[in-house]
């Protein structure tokens, strides 16, 4: 009974085209399910992802029009992470980011990877960091995460030089995305904000058994803690990172567009996703019965701080009611929804 790295993470928008606009042309992720929130049948609920939006790849979003604006804060998520192959790759996208309008700030070398971070139309954080160099970076691989470690000084202080990062990019225009930076790796990590990064400890490295693959201090505040954890080696794609944060200072997360609504990790089936729910609920946690989404089945439980979180079935995936060339074209409903779908789609901007 493990978790096996990253799900999926869902988002609030404002405008499904706007969103479906940047995610695909700018991004160039694939636009994997069209349908809506089974909670909420009125509003749009889309994914994007890899060529099959495996689990791990997925970004999804809920429309809401009239959502206030979020905002990060304790118990929410800070950004999410892609993966992109390596620093050439990176600086190819900063270079087509920044030609696109989008402004880009890094990259970062943050001694485990190198980074970018933009934000998209609604606000949200997101990252594109390198594959490597890796945990190993200032550990031996069978000690990662064993002790803390202090980012280097060096590291810090050329992180603060904008002057110096401002002109780093690629050397000519990016105007198509090519194979080296096609953002086909997935998420490569997401990062939530916590009060107690020990007993966030409890949480993932205890109760879900998650891997502690890095104990340093978040780069940009020295003086706070940013603790990993993953699966494995805690390669990307399974890694879930947070701040710890002063909540006498850190204001609470404001849930609207731009923020996270929740996090999902992935477990293989429903027979071990009914064994976490056993093992969530004799800790005391409340946890909601199992949901079917189609694609996946969910139960929801809560970080210590109060974060959504999820654990999805792995399987059966998105090509469950659409032919994988097909995916995201039309608007998919679950069969219990079918017999409203004139009034459904009526109350949904087309796409």
């Amino acid at each position: 009974m493990t978790i096996l790295g990253l799900h999926h993470i869902s988002l609030i928008c404002k405008d499904a085209r706007r969103t479906v606009d940047f995610y695909t042309r700018v991004l160039g992720l694939r636009f994997v399910k069209k349908t809506v929130n089974f909670d909420d049948p009125g509003a749009y609920h889309l994914y994007f992802g890899d060529e099959a939006g495996a689990p791990g790849s997925a970004i999804t979003f809920f429309e809401w029009p009239n959502a206030a604006q979020g905002r990060p804060g304790m118990g929410g998520t800070h950004h999410f992470a892609l993966g992109v192959a390596d620093y050439d790759g990176l600086l190819q996208w900063k270079r087509r980011l920044v030609d696109l309008g989008v402004r880009v700030n890094g990259p970062y070398d943050r001694h485990y990877f190198r980074s970018i971070y933009l934000r998209d139309p609604d606000g949200a954080i997101v990252e594109i960091a390198t594959l490597g160099p890796g945990w190993a970076a200032d550990e031996p691989p069978d000690q990662i995460g064993a002790t803390h470690k202090d980012p280097p000084t060096a590291m810090l202080v050329a992180n603060r030089n904008e002057a110096e990062i401002a002109p780093l990019m690629w050397h000519e225009p990016v105007e198509h995305i090519n194979p080296a930076m096609a953002l086909t790796h997935g998420m490569h990590h997401i990062t939530a904000i916590g009060s107690d990064i020990h007993r966030t400890h409890e949480f993932f490295g205890g109760l879900l058994g998650m891997r502690l693959v890095k104990q340093t201090s978040n780069f940009d505040d020295p003086g706070s803690k940013h603790w990993y954890w993953g699966v494995g080696e805690g390669r990307p794609g399974t890694t879930i990172t947070y701040f710890e944060r002063n909540p006498q200072t850190e204001p609470p997360t404001r849930m609207g567009a731009g923020q996270t609504h929740h996090f999902a990790l992935s477990v293989a089936d429903e027979e071990t996703q009914l064994a976490w729910r056993d093992k969530l609920v004799s800790a005391g946690l409340r946890v909601s019965p199992v949901m079917d989404r189609i694609y996946f089945k969910s139960i929801y439980t809560s970080d210590p701080d109060g974060h959504i979180v999820e654990l999805a079935t792995a399987g059966p995936g998105f090509a469950v009611d659409e032919a994988p060339e097909a995916l995201g074209r039309h608007l998919m409903l679950p069969p219990w929804l079918e017999p409203r779908r004139a009034a459904i789609e009526a109350r949904l901007k087309p796409i």
